[in-house]
């Protein structure tokens, strides 16, 4: 699989590089994540607010940057993984900022082709893009998205920063709206998924839509 730059033109589709942001604001919340996040060796591990990243000093005047005073939960995502048979998405953007260089598999929204119940994405249309470490980037609302990939044997450590509460408790809809618009995919709280019947969370009974061959990028990454 062809691993593109943050920094090509294609990746302007799906999010944007926050380049400008002082290291000052950034330097210690990379240093936060090197020396506190929990690196697995088989899997990842998810955090949607983590202490160590709540309590820096920078996390008010952070959050504020990037959500623009909304409440903001910083968290993150850490482990080794080569693989993709899930993407989500949020109704908001997603910010992204890693300890070590880190790969997000992404594609789009609109390449959904159907609705609810019905809806299916080839995984062919997925791309990889490799994000150096200590690069701030967005990663906008309408980008499909899930845990990213490691770059090399030590894996990888990313902050995951969003609107307070997303991928917290699913929320109970009301009987008469479950099939309605992309209901059917909703899996927590802001958090509407699709997954390959690969995944575990098929079984748990996630909306299976992913089409065609599960990625793996280990090779690619060698």
């Amino acid at each position: 699989m062809l691993i593109e730059s943050i920094y090509d033109e294609s990746f302007r589709n799906y999010g944007r590089v926050w380049a400008d942001v002082p290291a000052a604001f950034t330097e210690p919340v990379v240093h936060a994540l090197a020396e506190y996040a929990p690196c697995p060796e088989d899997g990842t591990k998810y955090e949607a607010s983590a202490t160590a990243l709540e309590e820096l000093e920078v996390a008010p005047a952070f959050k504020g940057l990037l959500f623009g005073g909304r409440p903001t939960q910083l968290g993150w995502c850490c482990g080794h993984n080569t693989r993709l048979n899930a993407l989500e998405y949020h109704r908001s953007s997603e910010f992204n900022l890693g300890a070590n260089d880190f790969i997000l598999l992404l594609a789009k929204r609109h390449q959904i082709e159907g609705m609810g119940v019905d809806a299916t994405l080839d995984m062919s249309l997925v791309r990889a893009f490799r994000v150096p470490a200590g690069v701030l980037v967005e990663v906008f609302a309408d980008t499909l998205h899930y845990a990213p990939c490691q770059t090399g044997d030590e894996g990888f450590r990313t902050l995951v920063a969003l609107p307070q509460g997303t991928n917290g408790p699913l929320p109970e809809l009301d009987s008469a709206l479950a099939n309605a618009g992309d209901a059917p995919l909703l899996w927590a709280a802001d958090k509407w998924l699709i997954v390959h019947a690969e995944s575990n969370k098929a079984a748990a009974g996630a909306h299976v839509g992913l089409l065609g061959e599960s990625i793996d990028i280990e090779e690619d990454i060698a």
